[in-house]
């Protein structure tokens, strides 16, 4: 059934990536004049109100978890995770940030064969470095290309991995709904202390652009996951890479930003290798 139903879930998480970069694009904007702990808070609060209508339509049950720890630590690195990519997009190109973010897939990886003790093996490895090298194209560490603050996505990209490894222990035991309901309030509440102390009172435009965000940003975490709900992973998150397209887009139109060669040399790499590993994960998850 669900590979029947592939093509509906290609389309979603197509749509997701559309409205993520949607999103980045709008945070990215508002740095100009917010600082981006109120930017993320105001986000999350989207994902917030999602978090509420899965208790409203599933009922109190949706709390019931086995692991409230793992809970409450994948919450907090994920408020870090959106916070660092924040901090860093207010100073780099939108697509190179987003083309150095995806090395949290290699980050995963790696994590899963340390910690959960998923075995990887010589070709997987290759790729990572072969990513890794992408991944150092495109930043140019010391060359003074890309701005410095490029490392805030690299810590991003570390804490998202984080992220992904909590949320492979979790999915044995808690439902997805679970797992959403507490990231959302968890990450709320993490980064209201913070907010408190930069938050300044948004203008009518500001405001406008802050509930877009947030609805937006709720619209795509529903997309994610009903297409991972409909579809085999290994066929909807290579979709993910459609980030460098939309990024490129919105950098250029909005911010009038273009990659340049290099960066399209580093981010094919990324991609390459980025989807030979997921393609290899799937097959050793296979056997």
């Amino acid at each position: 059934m669900r590979q029947n139903r592939n093509g509906a879930g290609l389309l979603l998480m197509a749509a997701g990536m559309f409205l993520f970069s949607a999103v980045d694009t709008t945070a990215k904007f508002l740095t100009d004049e917010m600082h981006p702990f109120q930017i993320v808070w105001s986000r999350q609060l989207g994902l917030l109100a999602g978090a509420l209508i899965l208790i409203g339509a599933q009922g109190w049950s949706v709390l019931r978890t086995t692991h409230p720890r793992l809970q409450i630590l994948r919450g907090g690195v994920a408020s870090l995770s959106a916070s660092l990519f924040i901090l860093g997009v207010a100073h780099v190109p939108l697509a190179d940030a987003v083309a150095i973010s995806f090395v949290a897939p290699f980050m995963v990886t790696v994590m899963g064969a340390l910690i959960l003790r998923e075995p990887v093996g010589l070709r997987r490895w290759i790729a990572i470095t072969l990513g890794f090298v992408g991944a150092l194209i495109v930043i140019r560490p010391g060359m003074g290309v890309v701005h410095p603050a490029a490392g805030f996505i690299v810590l991003a990209a570390f804490f998202f991995a984080i992220r992904q490894i909590v949320s492979r222990a979790l999915s044995d035991t808690d439902r997805t709904a679970t797992t959403i309901v507490y990231t959302a309030m968890i990450s709320v509440l993490v980064l209201t202390v913070p907010m408190l102390f930069v938050w300044q009172t948004p203008t009518s435009d500001q405001l406008v652009l802050l509930v877009l965000m947030a609805v937006v940003a709720a619209a795509a975490e529903i997309c994610v996951i009903k297409a991972l709900e409909m579809a085999m992973a290994v066929v909807v998150a290579p979709v993910q890479y459609t980030l460098i397209l939309w990024g490129t887009f919105y950098g250029f139109t909005v911010f009038g930003q273009l990659p340049d060669g290099w960066t399209w040399a580093g981010t094919a790499l990324i991609v390459a290798t980025g989807i030979y590993t997921l393609r290899r994960e799937q097959i050793v998850k296979a056997q």
